[in-house]
């Protein structure tokens, strides 16, 4: 099992490495950690516990998650992982030739037409039914409390929420924008500390735990949403929602060092952390803050990524094989393009995106990896009236290069960016890691996997360790918390170093490691308003 000093950590943090025994939930907002602890306490078990703090997401933090998004989890259930794909398709009228005749060369960002079909209802459905002790009106209880009573918006939210705000009054211009500022922005964005209430948001909320997601798919709400994203231009029917089923999936993984690490297969980029683990794991690495360390892991990501953004698309449409790209021999191919100096494998232009992630763990041995997104922060702007449901702009993920595994087709899959993780060590759990932020995600990963294995961080000390993002090119962002040596030695091995003063720009994660007493330790993201709540 994972060995590492529990007092020690070498980079600045707000607090120490949590212990408990009977139950975790570690994820970016106190309030939703409180509502999965709570479920724990209420006889729920970890999968209960992930879907009350995900609903409460929804709430305290729509910023960057929220009811009309997508889901996946990672979910370790007697002795087993299971995966969770509940990322929605293309409606069935969102078709190539449709955006070309409109004139786009891509999917737009915002509006009705990135708008493809949501599966996060169906996500937290779907892992009651399967895995879960207690019914959704129980788990969901606190969620649908804090949107219809209130909350006190916290700081890192206030501040999303005013950028968010400013984005949109530069940008919206259209009537069907109205409805994102009349439900998050009557006046103005809400200031950290101000009370803030969703009273639409709980409604629906209610339906959904009531009809286990039914309203949502096939009843009242599938019509609201489909007529609303009719009325703006969107193709997004009643049918498209009725239509859709999440899928349940075989997790894939690698062998890194002795430890199995586990992602979500395609349409998900969780490939490109394995792509990159199984570059890395042929170095040895004797320190981390080290030119050497942070040029060899900055390479790999980059020729995972250029790897990922040719292949990953729904898994009907690739053209090459997942376990291909995994292979030793690929590996040590692809790692022979790493040299001593910043190279420039072919990639695309990634861009960044919002995104929650919890870890939750009780003490019957469950443990659950779970993320949900709108993609970009509010999602696409579109917001259905009086519902608190803002819409998800995942389509804008999509090609339109006709030919192109992830070229957009009526009810395909787009290339994904949320991505949950887990680790393994000999058929036994170590537990759910995982960092959010776009296509910051794969590289959040590697990062953590290896400040654990490799150099022996505690969860706390693996997610206060500065970080660096891999933008396209030679371009790479540092964190101001990384020596200045660092800085200047990876400047002058040709890569196009800049410093990045947003913190958060770099992930938010979460970590929660079981060893072989039952003894749970979590950490916590420092960059964010991150919390763990302990039993």
């Amino acid at each position: 099992m994972l060995d590492f000093d529990p007092l020690h950590s070498p980079y600045a943090s707000r607090r120490n490495v949590v212990y408990s025994q009977r139950g975790m939930v570690a994820t970016s907002q106190p309030q939703a950690a409180q509502a999965g602890l709570h479920i724990l306490q209420a006889g729920g078990n970890a999968i209960d516990a992930a879907i009350a703090t995900a609903t409460a997401l929804t709430v305290v933090e729509p910023t960057a998650n929220g009811i009309g998004g997508d889901a996946f989890a990672l979910i370790w259930s007697q002795g087993k992982l299971h995966g969770l794909n509940a990322s929605g398709p293309a409606p069935q009228a969102m078709t190539l030739d449709r955006m070309t005749a409109l004139g786009h060369s891509e999917v737009p960002k915002y509006g009705p037409l990135p708008v493809t079909v949501p599966g996060t209802p169906a996500a937290w459905a779907a892992m009651a039914q399967r895995f879960g002790r207690l019914p959704l009106t129980h788990s969901m209880a606190a969620a649908i409390e804090l949107a219809r009573h209130g909350f006190p918006v916290s700081p890192s939210v206030a501040f999303a929420w005013q950028q968010a705000t400013n984005t949109f009054r530069q940008q919206f211009k259209d009537d069907y924008f109205k409805h994102w500022f009349d439900t998050f922005a009557p006046e103005r964005a809400p200031r950290a500390g101000e009370l803030w209430r969703a009273l639409g948001h709980a409604d629906t909320l209610q339906s959904i735990a009531e009809t286990s997601g039914e309203s949502f798919y096939r009843g009242p709400l599938a019509e609201r949403i489909s007529r609303f994203v009719q009325s703006a231009g969107g193709t997004l029917t009643e049918l498209d929602l009725a239509d859709f089923q999440v899928d349940w999936c075989t997790p894939i993984s690698v062998n890194y060092r002795g430890y199995d690490v586990w992602e979500i297969p395609p349409n998900g980029h969780g490939l490109v952390t394995l792509m990159a683990l199984q570059l890395l794991k042929g170095f040895e690495f004797s320190e981390r803050d080290t030119p050497y360390t942070y040029h060899r892991q900055i390479e790999a990501i980059k020729l995972a990524f250029a790897d990922g953004f040719a292949h990953i698309a729904d898994p009907a449409h690739m053209r090459v094989r997942v376990e291909d790209l995994l292979t030793d021999a690929y590996a040590d191919e692809r790692r022979s393009l790493i040299g001593e100096r910043a190279a420039l494998p072919l990639a695309g232009e990634p861009p960044r995106g919002g995104t929650v992630y919890l870890a939750t763990a009780d003490s019957e041995g469950n443990m659950v990896s779970f993320i949900q997104s709108n993609y970009m922060g509010f999602g696409s702007g579109l917001v259905v009236p009086g519902t608190g449901i803002a819409l998800h702009n995942r389509g804008n993920n999509f090609k339109l290069l006709k030919g192109h595994p992830n070229c957009l087709a009526p009810g395909k899959r787009p290339y994904h960016t949320i991505i949950p993780g887990f680790m393994t060590q000999g058929g036994q759990a170590v537990g759910p890691f995982g960092v959010m932020g776009g296509f910051m995600q794969p590289q959040g990963h590697v990062q953590m996997v290896m400040n654990t294995v490799d150099f022996g961080l505690n969860p706390q000390a693996a997610l206060d360790a500065p970080r660096w993002e891999w933008e396209a090119g030679k371009r790479v962002q540092m964190e101001h918390s990384t020596a200045s040596h660092l800085f200047n030695s990876l400047a002058g091995l040709g890569h196009e170093v800049a410093w990045q003063a947003n913190r958060m720009a770099f992930g938010r994660g979460q970590i929660i490691w079981r060893d072989a007493a039952g003894v749970l330790c979590g950490g916590t993201e420092s960059r964010t308003d991150g919390s763990i709540a302990a039993w």
